[in-house]
C-alpha cells in the first residue's frame, strides 16, 4: 500500500505546476484525498481535499488550485496556478478512510501520507 506524490520542482511567481498522488494497493476512489503542504516549522497545513465528487480547498489557494482525480490511473492531481512565493512548502497527499467533512484538513484523519514533493516559487 503506498501513496507516491511527485511533480515539484522550482517555478516562478505567476507560474503553474501539477502534482499527482499516485495510489498503488488500494482504489483512490473508495477514499477522501487530501494534499497538505509545509514549511520549516509550521504544521502540516490542508491545501485542498477530494472524496465523492466533494471538493475543499483552503482559503489561501481557493480560485488558484484545483484538485481531480482519474480514478483509471487511480491517481489524484493538484493544479496549482497563479503561484506565489508563499506557496513554497513540501506537498504532501494523504488518504483519510472517514472524516466529517467539515474536519478535512485535520492530519490526524489520514492514514496513510505519500513522500512529499518539493514546491519552490522565486524569481
Amino acid at each position: 500500500l503506498q501513496l507516491q506524490a511527485y511533480g515539484g520542482g522550482l517555478v516562478q511567481p505567476g507560474g503553474s505546476l501539477r502534482l499527482s498522488c499516485a495510489a498503488s494497493g488500494f482504489a483512490l476512489d473508495d477514499y477522501g484525498i487530501g494534499w497538505f503542504r509545509q514549511t520549516p516549522g509550521k504544521e502540516r497545513e490542508g491545501v485542498s481535499f477530494i472524496n465523492v465528487g466533494r471538493k475543499f480547498y483552503a482559503n489561501s489557494v481557493k480560485g488558484r488550485f484545483t484538485i481531480s482525480r482519474d480514478n483509471a490511473k487511480n491517481t489524484v492531481y493538484l493544479q496549482m496556478n497563479s503561484l506565489k512565493p508563499e506557496d513554497t512548502a513540501v506537498y504532501y497527499c494523504g488518504r483519510a478512510p472517514r472524516l466529517p467533512f467539515s474536519l478535512w484538513g485535520a492530519p490526524p484523519y489520514y492514514d496513510y501520507w505519500g513522500q512529499g514533493t518539493l514546491v519552490t516559487v522565486s524569481s
